[in-house]
């Protein structure tokens, strides 16, 4: 076992000394792998920083229960604790009417003329998060229950909103697919044409290893490390253009932001998606070898 393992490392040590041999045109492969796996990717992180701008998905389910007006601020407590209790609610926040109207004079700039009425005219307000998996039917269903109740005036839920923005997401989620599985195809032909070209010119090594009585895999060997090398490579200069990228937008997006008065900062992909795109990677480079290796190897099979 020893041997077995000490022979391999040493074909992966020797694969990657060929890959130097050639720096350009290694480079150049390299290249083309990390681009195609930058590009889903960066449209992956753009997805999850518009989610975090926007609030995430809870924020946009969020809806308003208008109260009755007159209601005391004490029944309007236990209905919000009552409703916050439903397994289909994650949380509700009451916003009782001295407080609206407060904000409603702040925001508006009528302070003088809110001042001259003779009471508050805002009833005490509710606002209801759904669970995160909760669906807009569902989410339907419970404004119609909560519109029925004694203490309610007005729900105000916008589903086609909700509809719309799940609608959004999941078109983008599925163009990311699409997107990384055509660039992934195309990665598959690049690694098996450049394995291939490798193939041909060892095509002399081959046939005489052949005739020496070497197996298939020991002569596949070196081209399938060859494409591990070509997969970590790749998917190591993929997350050196997605920091270079970040690294560009972070200046306007900060500046972008401290106008509205946020310190919202872009964020990277994490640990977990990190190694997902260098996972990636290393499967299509191995792929793409074994596919190349696997078909051409029998033309030139003397056996």
């Amino acid at each position: 076992m020893g041997a077995y393992f000490t022979r391999h490392f040493q074909v992966l040590v020797a694969s990657l000394g060929k890959l130097a041999y050639a720096p350009l045109a290694s480079f150049l492969t390299i290249l083309v792998i990390a681009i195609t796996l930058a590009l889903p990717a960066a449209l992956h992180v753009m997805v999850k920083n518009a989610l975090q701008v926007t609030g995430g998905w809870q924020d946009a389910v969020d809806f308003s229960l208008y109260l009755q007006p007159g209601l005391e601020r004490d029944k309007a407590q236990k209905l919000a604790d009552l409703l916050a209790s439903r397994a289909d609610i994650e949380a509700v926040t009451l916003i009782d009417a001295d407080s609206a109207l407060e904000i409603f004079a702040q925001q508006s700039g009528f302070n003088d003329a809110i001042d001259n009425l003779d009471g508050n005219p805002l009833p005490h307000t509710l606002v209801v998060r759904p669970i995160a998996s909760l669906s807009v039917a569902a989410s339907d269903l419970l404004r119609q229950e909560l519109d029925g109740l004694p203490e309610t005036d007005i729900v105000q839920l916008d589903t086609e909103w909700i509809a719309r923005f799940q609608g959004i997401l999941s078109l983008v989620r599925r163009a990311i697919w699409i997107a990384g599985g055509a660039l992934g195809l195309g990665l598959l032909v690049v690694i098996g044409n450049t394995i291939r070209l490798d193939i041909q010119n060892r095509r002399d090594e081959i046939e005489i290893m052949q005739l020496i009585g070497a197996s298939d895999p020991f002569i596949r060997r070196p081209f399938l490390y060859t494409g591990l090398w070509y997969g970590i490579g790749g998917g190591l200069l993929a997350l050196a253009l997605l920091a270079i990228m970040l690294g560009l937008l972070s200046g306007p997006v900060g500046q972008l932001a401290g106008l509205y008065g946020s310190s919202w900062k872009l964020m990277g992909p994490d640990l977990r998606e990190m190694g997902l795109i260098i996972g990636i990677g290393v499967s299509l480079g191995l792929s793409g070898s074994w596919f190349a290796t696997a078909r051409h190897m029998r033309r030139i099979d003397l056996k």
